[in-house]
């Protein structure tokens, strides 16, 4: 009888300790991309006590574009800090608008809160403070300001849906 409660004893504390670490891998992974979102990294590769983890942000590769050069990998993105503003590029000469970009993976929120009024919509003038939207990621959610001034021509990003690194989210026509 005493060797069945030793092995039930044993057998907790196993089953514990593969959660506890389970859930210590869990937080150093959190921890790695908070850091790239920090440090605006792409990818990550490392190898530590016969642990290998590889993380990567941005567009997945797939079969056909490994194939052919894509000109946006090419170009460095410029992107804000995490809690801060999003990517602002000049979209083609031909239509001389802005465009401001998700700095991060996550998914778009166009208002405050569920029953809110959107943060801007198509005509309103915005400056490099506004907030325009929030992409949450991991649970946070990161207000997303314009860093640039104009007006709101396009919401290209559709309410509560996922957002990629980099997809154009407004389009601006610059003050």
């Amino acid at each position: 009888m005493a060797k069945k409660a030793a092995k039930k004893k044993a057998s907790s504390k196993s089953a514990r300790s593969k959660s506890a670490k389970k859930a210590n891998y869990l937080d150093d992974v959190r921890e790695l991309v908070r850091l790239m979102v920090d440090n605006d990294l792409n990818e990550l590769d490392i190898q530590d006590n016969g642990r290998k983890i590889v993380l990567k942000r941005g567009v997945p590769e797939t079969p056909a574009s490994s194939s052919a050069p894509v000109a946006a990998a090419s170009a460095p993105v410029v992107a804000g800090p995490v809690a801060g503003g999003a990517s602002v590029e000049e979209a083609s000469v031909s239509d001389g608008l802005i465009e401001i970009k998700s700095p991060m993976v996550g998914t778009f929120y166009a208002t405050p809160s569920p029953d809110g009024d959107p943060f801007v919509s198509v005509g309103d003038t915005i400056g490099e403070d506004t907030v325009v939207c929030i992409v949450e990621a991991m649970k946070v959610m990161n207000e997303i300001k314009a860093e640039c001034a104009g007006t709101i021509v396009e919401v290209c990003a559709k309410d509560v849906q996922p957002v990629e690194f980099g997809q154009v989210i407004f389009r601006v026509e610059p003050a």
